[in-house]
């Protein structure tokens, strides 16, 4: 079990209102411009997501990235979206133990001259989202073919990502065609053990694990998507208790 985590923290029946969010008029919905100057008039913000990094547009009632480039957004992300880069959070805090379904469609991956191909580049799902450097990711789909599940914590070290470190608590292969639609389900769920980790890919599981020493991460927090160098499309976003 966690250190300084009592048992009541890890196990017991969360309950929150479910998270549906849905993409209404085309266009932008937000980006990393309005998160870095929320009280701009020109700011799109959004009452559902932060986008921390990259922009977030609303296509037929679907999410999607943009194109990736590693420009400069400005207010209304119209001649770049920095999306080569994208961070996605829901502004609710409140997820547990949480499933996250959703469909996906990833194109295959490119690269700027900022952003050089890495074997991590794709999409993932972000669960118990506490900070950038506090969160549990769930790759489902990278430039190398693997699916994994890590677990980012604050570090000091210089080699810190945004001031945290990755852990991979689970690794396997199963790599989703591009350009195709998809069903991605991910969840974490607060046991006696630890937080038991799922990810499941067209309704298959494809990794589960228990995270026997998450500390803060057993936890409530944000739900969220990230993409590396990837172009996404996503939909039927749904979180709910697990």
């Amino acid at each position: 079990m966690a250190t300084g985590v009592a048992a009541w923290e890890l196990y017991g029946g969360d309950t929150f209102p479910e998270f549906r969010p849905a993409f209404g008029q085309d266009g932008l919905v937000t980006n990393e411009w309005a998160f870095r100057n929320p009280h701009r008039p020109q700011a799109h913000e959004s009452s559902d997501w932060v986008t921390t990094s990259g922009s977030l547009f609303a296509v037929s009632g679907l999410g999607w990235t943009g194109r990736p480039d590693a420009g400069e957004t400005g207010s209304d992300s119209r001649t770049a979206d920095d999306s080569a880069v994208f961070r996605l959070v829901s502004r609710r805090r409140d997820f547990g133990s949480v499933a996250v379904s959703l469909k996906v469609r990833l194109l295959p991956p490119i690269v700027t001259a900022r952003t050089p191909a890495l074997d991590w580049d794709g999409a993932h799902v972000w669960l118990r989202y506490h900070s950038p450097q506090e969160l549990y990711a769930l790759s489902f789909r990278r430039r190398d073919g693997a699916v994994v599940i890590k677990r980012k914590v604050p570090a000091d070290d210089a080699a810190a990502v945004e001031g945290g470190d990755y852990t991979t608590i689970a690794e396997g292969r199963c790599a989703i065609t591009y350009g195709d639609w998809h069903h991605v389900e991910a969840q974490a769920v607060n046991t006696f053990s630890g937080v038991r980790l799922r990810l499941a890919i067209n309704g298959k599981e494809v990794l589960r694990t228990v995270d026997r020493t998450p500390g803060p991460l057993a936890k409530p927090g944000g739900v969220g998507l990230r993409a590396d160098n990837s172009e996404l499309w996503f939909g039927d976003f749904r979180a709910h208790a697990a």
